[in-house]
């Protein structure tokens, strides 16, 4: 039998220690208390969105709470990003974003605009992919790899076109990579996203685009386009025969990456409980399938290992804006 007294020493102990760790400890108990609302700040479709939708699935089950999918486009994706990282920094709000996280803020530098967010603002919680860009062009130009496109735009400096997403966009900046590596002067066409920026290479209106493989594998597995090279370090999975530029002898990478971020300040608890679902997500087999068959290969990353992919990309492109300078 236990005694009213010793009942009584129990709950007292069981308030004292709540009141040593904190209310962030005791709330992050039961986290989540509400929905886990993802913002995608883009049009529907695209490779946030292909990330975003199983992601959705997942964490409504693991969690216990609904997570729905919000598209939040504008200001190349930055007003979806400044929507969240201005939330309450109590994790119940995740934003699915590429490098145009970063891209934004530094072509704002370049003009001398003030951003609607900064990066201390943004707390990284994981990478999901980094799927390297891939060049592809239209099957009427006359070269048949890197090194006859770089003797043609010599031959003819100015003439070749390339679309992209937009300017300084993901699409953009690597290609202004390969123009400066190879020494090469292209006419830019920019458009409204990646999807139209291959729908005028597809249209012969461009000759050359660039795109995550899974943009643009469709394509050159039915012979509408011709992938020259990639920009990763090594050959992509999906498509083993397209050599990196690195092989053929242009230092050259960039990544259409996709990362998981939340407002910063959120508390420490709460943050390691949010954490532990995106990785329990990430790492189910549904989600990786989902992926799977977008041609898009599974990459996990987080803590030190995702701050480090991050910095180091982050670096290169900003440099890459830097030098295209306002246009």
């Amino acid at each position: 039998m236990i005694f009213k007294p010793a009942i009584a020493h129990l709950r007292l102990a069981t308030v004292a220690a709540f009141a040593v760790l904190g209310p962030g400890v005791a709330q992050a108990q039961d986290f989540p208390t509400k929905a886990l609302t993802i913002t995608v700040p883009n049009p529907p479709g695209g490779m946030n969105q292909i990330h975003a939708q199983p992601l959705s699935t997942i964490l409504e089950k693991l969690g216990g709470h609904p997570a729905p999918v919000v598209n939040r486009p504008g200001a190349v994706a930055a007003a979806g990003t400044a929507f969240v990282v201005n939330q309450p920094a109590d994790g119940h709000h995740i934003l699915v974003t590429t490098p145009n996280l970063y891209l934004a803020i530094e072509k704002d530098k370049l003009y001398g605009v003030k951003s609607p967010y900064s990066l201390d603002q943004v707390e990284q919680l994981a990478l999901l992919s980094a799927d390297p860009l891939i060049m592809t062009i239209h099957p009427q130009l006359p070269v048949k790899n890197t090194q006859e496109l770089i003797a043609l735009a010599k031959s003819r400096p100015g003439e070749l076109v390339y679309s992209t997403s937009g300017p300084f966009g993901i699409t953009h900046t690597p290609l202004e990579m390969f123009v400066t590596a190879a020494k090469v002067k292209f006419r830019h066409l920019p458009t409204t996203g990646g999807g139209p920026a291959i729908t005028q290479a597809l249209g012969g209106h461009s000759q050359i685009t660039s795109g995550g493989p899974a943009a643009v594998y469709t394509y050159v597995q039915s012979g509408k386009l011709r992938a020259l090279g990639t920009w990763g370090v090594k050959p992509y999975p999906a498509m083993p025969t397209v050599p990196t530029f690195k092989s053929q002898g242009l230092d050259i990478e960039a990544y259409l990456w996709v990362g998981l971020f939340t407002a910063k300040g959120v508390p420490p608890a709460t943050l390691t409980k949010l954490r532990e679902l995106i990785r329990r997500a990430a790492n189910d087999a549904s989600f990786k399938q989902a992926l799977e068959r977008a041609q898009v290969v599974p990459d996990y990353r987080e803590g030190a290992d995702f701050a480090k992919f991050f910095e180091a990309d982050y670096k290169r492109m900003a440099a890459v804006v830097k030098g295209i300078g306002k246009i």
